[in-house]
């Protein structure tokens, strides 16, 4: 039987090479087509999301302000990366980075990197005990920090549980954008606003770290371009010169006269006072409430009760504003007051021409009444004012025209009670409105953070984790044993 001609081998050891090499050529080639696609659309094109979830997407005003930015400015994210928002902080600041190359992003987790966590904290001065998770902005050594804390805000959200009851921290709202964008302007711009805050008269200190102390309202002051710093007009001192804002909050017992004399005097001449009194107040009046009653504000001298609108009884939660720029961002939101006193307008009869125009910001509920007065049918009470001497002829004053915030209350901005609901905002609003920076974050607001949860008792995670590590697998090996046997057969 003649021998068949033996068949070549299909696969040569030449035949293999040039196959793999094709294969390996042409996938160089997809990678180099995705990666320069990938630089064209980033550099030329806009950007798309696919959820609401993953929109960072910049407003116009921080795009606007990104244009104009021309210096270096370095951010380091001082964070524990384990942290829940982080991936979100960090994302919004790639945006900054993407839209002005200006701009760079660094991550330093505390954490897990010891010796470059020492670094930072030796470069910007930081306390390891209160300084974390936090968001710096240097610009040729000019720096500003946004705490974590006031970059989220949290409600407390009850988990399920049979057992016991317990709750978790639920972020609800991002603050992001409207801080960092703010942050940016302050750190390039070499001349910050300059406020004063007096002490010396029984106010809570800006370096108090504890629950009463204004260590934070300070930390939320200087976020909003302001250099805050402590003033004492005791003896020959006078409000300096530069002082775009004065900040009185709480004082206790009677100014000295020569002291209520400047303060008259710095209104007078176009002077801007954010005011806020407190219930210790009410029976030792400070002196400064017959200056305002002039500039057209009571003070009154009770505190305001909410039965409808209180945790304790002597603490409202404010929701019924006015509509004014200091308030018009908290339209459905809700302020934290701790026995707040009613600060309202004057009611004139027939007021001058020229006198200033002050508006009612925010209110009780219609169901309040006043401590030392049960008597009294329930009302309304407006709990904090805005004063603003409009332009005219014949009005000009060294340092522009007066305004002036008084609010009724200024337990709920210590250390504490400042992280209730949207108090820090609050602050933010405030002075802004008082330097006339209203429109410095138009545009900018907090956006909704949009969790997608499932939240489980203890026995239901139990169950689906039996489900899980034990159902499923079985149920493979079942079915792998079953088809074994009838494979057999």
């Amino acid at each position: 039987m003649p021998t068949e001609p033996k068949s070549p081998t299909s696969f040569s050891t030449a035949r293999r090479w040039r196959i793999g090499f094709d294969v390996f050529l042409r996938t160089l080639l997809v990678l180099a087509v995705v990666v320069m696609a990938n630089f064209i659309s980033t550099k030329f094109f806009g950007r798309f999301y696919l959820s609401s979830g993953t929109d960072v997407k910049l407003s116009a005003h921080t795009l606007s302000v990104l244009q104009s930015i021309t210096n270096h400015v370095s951010v380091t994210l001082y964070y524990d990366q384990s942290d829940e928002m982080y991936p979100t902080i960090a994302a919004l600041l790639k945006e900054y980075h993407l839209a002005n190359r200006n701009i760079t992003v660094q991550t330093v987790d505390y954490v897990r990197d010891a010796a470059e966590a020492q670094k930072i904290k030796e470069q910007y001065k930081l306390d390891a005990a209160v300084d974390r998770d936090l968001a710096i902005f240097d610009c040729d050594g000019r720096f500003k920090i946004a705490p974590g804390d006031a970059l989220v805000k949290y409600t407390l959200q009850q988990i399920p549980d049979e057992k016991e009851l317990d709750f978790r921290r639920k972020p609800v709202a991002f603050n992001g954008e409207m801080m960092f964008t703010s942050l940016l302007l302050a750190v390039t711009n070499p001349k910050p606003f300059k406020a004063y805050y007096l002490q010396g008269d029984g106010e809570a200190s800006l370096a108090d770290t504890g629950d009463m102390g204004y260590y934070k309202f300070a930390t939320a002051v200087a976020q909003n371009d302001i250099d805050i710093q402590p003033l004492d007009l005791s003896g020959s001192a006078v409000i300096p010169d530069d002082c775009d804002l004065l900040i009185i909050a709480g004082p206790v017992g009677q100014f000295p006269d020569p002291e209520l004399q400047k303060i008259d005097q710095y209104l007078a001449q176009g002077g801007k006072l954010f005011a806020l009194f407190n219930y210790n107040s009410i029976k030792r009046p400070t002196g400064l409430e017959p200056i305002l009653q002039r500039w057209g504000v009571n003070v009154g001298d009770d505190w305001v009760r909410d039965p409808q609108k209180t945790y304790s009884g002597e603490d409202i939660i404010v929701s019924n504003f006015a509509k004014h720029p200091v308030v018009n961002p908290l339209v459905g939101s809700h302020l934290y007051l701790i026995l707040p006193r009613p600060v309202g307008s004057v009611n004139e009869q027939n007021p001058p021409p020229d006198a200033p125009e002050v508006d009612n910001l925010a209110f009780s509920g219609p169901d309040a009444t006043l401590a030392d007065s049960p008597g009294a049918l329930p009302r309304a009470y407006p709990l904090m004012a805005a004063v603003e001497q409009k332009a005219g002829a014949g009005i000009a004053n060294p340092r522009g025209l007066t305004r002036i915030v008084v609010v009724g209350d200024s337990f709920a901005f210590g250390n504490k009670s400042i992280e209730s609901v949207e108090n820090r905002d609050f602050i933010g609003y405030a002075v802004n409105w008082l330097l006339d920076q209203t429109r410095m974050l138009a545009g900018i607001g907090p956006k909704p953070v949009i969790e997608y949860q499932l939240l489980m008792t203890q026995a239901q995670q139990k169950t689906i984790r039996w489900l899980l590590l034990g159902a499923l697998p079985g149920g493979v090996l079942l079915l792998g044993g079953l088809v074994w046997l009838v494979r057999r057969k």
